[in-house]
């Protein structure tokens, strides 16, 4: 067998490959089940306790330090950091959510942390598939995202929220979502999902755009960490 044969017959292989899973794919259940395959497996991404992100960008021309940590199941601390600091940060404990405003601590906008009453963990796709929590559909369009397609499915939380996921027929990872964080204000926001790597036994971005166009925001993930450096002290201020 000549090496134009074998590299004829791996492409076709690989072919029937991805034509065999596509028509596996009947449901929006069925493709989150293989986006959590492609993130690690389910066990993987259960094992997530807790989960500590530092992530470059840039804030009016200046360069900030965005800093999440959130932990199981619906915990979560977000800080700005500058110049080493930290010049807002807010967090939600559990039940209400707060924010440092000149040195004071105040309650947040509960609108700003609606969807962590549909929390149980923190990788969003185990809590996708749970019907307690979100419905799923799986729309007849089939979107493109940087020229790859997609399957796109809506999921509408218990709490009414609604969000557009947009999964690679490739990779079967998520490379975009749009939120309508309130859809009584029609608040809307696009983020797009890039470079995954390994940390671990779980498969993750550490590229995202917020937006679109002029206003669009770039963001790289410099650290992270998974069950290191978050404490219940994080949410208690």
């Amino acid at each position: 067998m000549t090496i134009k044969t074998l590299i004829l017959s791996s492409l076709l292989a690989s072919a029937q490959l991805i034509k065999a899973q596509t028509s596996q794919i009947k449901t929006a259940t069925d493709v989150l089940q293989q986006a959590i395959v492609a993130m690690g497996g389910k066990e993987a991404l259960a094992n997530v306790k807790t989960l500590y992100t530092e992530m470059s960008t840039e804030m009016d021309g200046r360069k900030v330090l965005w800093v999440t940590k959130e932990m199981e199941p619906n915990k979560g601390a977000f800080q700005v950091v500058y110049n080493g600091r930290i010049v807002f940060e807010n967090w939600f404990d559990g039940k209400e959510g707060y924010e440092m405003v000149r040195g004071e601590k105040k309650k947040a906008d509960p609108e700003e942390f609606k969807a962590k009453q549909y929390k149980k963990h923190i990788m969003n796709e185990l809590d996708f598939i749970d019907p307690s929590l979100w419905t799923l559909e799986l729309l007849k369009e089939e979107p493109k995202v940087n020229a790859e397609d997609c399957y796109l499915v809506k999921a509408t939380s218990a709490g009414n929220e609604v969000r557009h996921l947009y999964y690679s027929k490739k990779s079967y990872l998520m490379l975009r979502e749009d939120n309508i964080s309130n859809t009584e204000k029609g608040k809307f926001s696009a983020t797009y999902f890039s470079d995954f790597k390994k940390f671990g036994d779980l498969l993750y971005y550490t590229q995202s755009k917020f937006g679109d166009g002029e206003k669009s925001q770039d963001v790289k993930i410099v650290n992270l960490w998974i069950n290191e450096k978050v404490t219940e002290k994080d949410f208690k201020k």
